[in-house]
């Protein structure tokens, strides 16, 4: 039986933003895909940032798996701090692996199977994917807290975004999103940074 995390207040499927104030390096500005949301935390796969000097063909070696020239120089992506050495697959729902894929709003999903690896490389995995290294992830009430102290910005979700190359422009793009009153309101030259925390 759900508990206070309704649906309404479901953050799955759309961006959380990195405001310009983001007090944790880690997540500075980052664009953050929320895969779940409910009363046991939140899930998130940061979705512009890459792991240095891992391309995805190094990872297909790694696991005894015939390299496509295609996908061997793409990027892994950070996915954020918690199980950083643990492998997700953010990747469009045309693919689903029974009992081992979260289908999120919005035509996306999440695997963790490393057979998804094994499908990509042979030609029948997801259209759209990025293997990410880690994930961003919330105990319960963490990121409402979060939210309450201006350290996010929420933006619909978009597979067009999340599956875009040009990782170094999407907190921009993201942020242009919101629209020009709001990031206005954002602008690292006039945003405050009282916090109240000393």
């Amino acid at each position: 039986m759900p508990g206070s995390g309704s649906p309404a207040a479901s953050l799955v499927g759309r961006f959380l933003v990195a405001a310009p104030s983001m007090p944790d390096e880690r997540f500075q500005k980052s664009v953050v895909f929320i895969c779940k949301h409910d009363d046991d935390g939140a899930l998130g796969i940061i979705v512009n940032n890459k792991v240095e000097d891992l391309p995805l063909g190094q990872v297909y070696k790694e696991l005894g798996i015939e390299v496509p020239e295609a996908a061997a120089e793409r990027p892994v992506l950070f996915g954020g701090p918690v199980e950083p050495t643990r492998g997700l697959v953010l990747h469009s729902a045309d693919y689903k692996r029974e009992g081992e894929t979260l289908l999120i709003e919005g035509g996306m999903a999440l695997t963790a199977s490393p057979e998804i690896l094994k499908d990509m490389a042979g030609g029948s995995g997801p259209k759209h994917a990025w293997l990410a290294l880690g994930h961003s992830g919330w105990a319960p009430g963490q990121l409402d807290r979060e939210m309450q102290d201006n350290a996010w910005l929420v933006v619909d979700g978009d597979a067009g975004l999340v599956f875009d190359p040009d990782l170094s422009a999407k907190w921009q793009r993201a942020l242009d999103r919101l629209g020009g009153g709001v990031t206005r309101r954002f602008d690292p030259a006039s945003f405050s940074h009282q916090t109240g925390r000393a």
